[in-house]
């Protein structure tokens, strides 16, 4: 029985794949051979952070990203203010867009300003994996390998596990 709560998966490594598309691709084929999936886990190895820097902050950059971000925030909060109103809906959207923008500016600029300019970059972070695996139950490993290793002829894909 396969634990409803993510965790360790137990069981046997039937492939290795350099990127996550070509190991999910391995578990789509063997859903298409009818194969019992629950019995599957796909697990990321060789982790590693990621961060791109995007550019400098300034404190323009930290007004304007607190404006567009309050400004989206106002509008969903007027949009939801605004089904409760007959009349004057424009006017709440309106005015909620504008303190969204208002304050969420103030947010930015002063969240800047903590920071005493010991981050003065924007960036982007990801978690990649360096190969992942496909893990299997053991009573049904013998029957993945095989599949797996007809998928792999066929596409020059992956390796499956001995």
């Amino acid at each position: 029985m396969v634990s409803p709560v993510p965790g360790l998966p137990t069981g046997i490594v039937v492939g290795t794949y350099d990127d996550y598309p070509a190991a999910q691709k391995a578990v789509d084929f063997l859903s298409d051979q009818k194969f019992p999936v629950e019995n599957l886990a796909i697990v990321g190895s060789d982790l590693r952070q990621v961060e791109r820097v995007t550019g400098r902050l300034t404190w323009g950059k930290a007004a304007l990203g607190g404006l567009a971000t309050g400004a989206w925030f106002g509008l969903l909060i007027g949009l939801l203010l605004g089904l409760f109103t007959d009349e004057g809906w424009l006017a709440i959207i309106l005015l909620s867009v504008l303190w969204g923008a208002l304050f969420f500016m103030i947010f930015g600029l002063a969240g800047y300003w903590f920071t005493g300019g010991r981050r003065d970059f924007t960036s982007q972070s990801v978690t990649v994996a360096g190969r992942y695996e496909v893990y299997c139950q053991h009573q049904h490993a013998d029957e993945a390998r095989n599949l797996l290793a007809r998928l792999s002829l066929q596409t020059g894909t992956g390796t499956p596990q001995p």
